[in-house]
């Protein structure tokens, strides 16, 4: 398998740390998105909507989306729940991450990492910030009775979840107030084989 990916995503390190934790060997080539390298013809041959992460399996086709690249990397593994009602709380929770969770945790952190001060995009912050909070406030209630987000145990759903939950402060969502959520990051972090999202693949350093 290769991975086409950007370091500084968190879509594309949901991938890195799942392959990892699968003791999966793979290629890896970085896309940088800030210099338009998603648009080029080679790579919207790999995937027409030109976002990374986009896998190549082994047969030679695409695979994008980093949650169906989770799923398909997770099925019949511990990390996805082995009762139907499991497997469906785990895509519960990765559609909340792309619906209510990316857009208002992951975005303000694009716009302050990539953007200059000045740029129109800093507008939107404060809104999306808002709804970034509401979401962290879900997972805060979520996680009160639970050490992980589905039969207690560790799955894509906390991974696809981690990835951009765990830098949130990098684009102003301070964590503070939100001690379960905390925990529950310092409990991803101690699975094991864990990597880093600045990790470079297959060197262990970050750059």
């Amino acid at each position: 398998m290769h991975l086409y990916d950007y370091l500084d995503s968190g879509n594309g390190y949901k991938v890195r740390l799942l392959l990892a934790q699968l003791h999966l060997p793979y290629g890896w080539t970085n896309v940088d998105i800030d210099k338009g390298e998603t648009r080029t013809a080679e790579f919207l041959a790999r995937n027409a909507n030109g976002r990374i992460p986009t896998l190549r399996l082994d047969d030679g086709t695409h695979l994008a989306e980093s949650n169906a690249i989770l799923w398909y990397l997770a099925e019949g593994s511990g990390f996805v729940p082995a009762t139907r009602q499991g497997r469906a709380q785990v895509l519960q929770w990765m559609f909340f991450e792309q619906y209510s969770h990316e857009p208002y945790v992951a975005t303000p952190r694009y716009i302050c990492r990539h953007l200059p001060a000045d740029h129109p995009r800093r507008a939107e912050l404060p809104g999306r910030l808002e709804k970034g909070h509401a979401a962290l406030a879900v997972m805060e209630g979520h996680l009160a009775a639970r050490s992980f987000f589905v039969d207690d145990k560790y799955s894509i759903a906390d991974i696809a979840l981690y990835a951009y939950t765990h830098v949130a402060p990098d684009g102003g969502l301070e964590l503070g107030a939100y001690p379960r959520v905390r925990e529950w990051l310092s409990r991803v972090a101690a699975q094991a084989d864990y990597v880093r999202l600045l990790d470079v693949p297959g060197t262990g350093a970050a750059t």
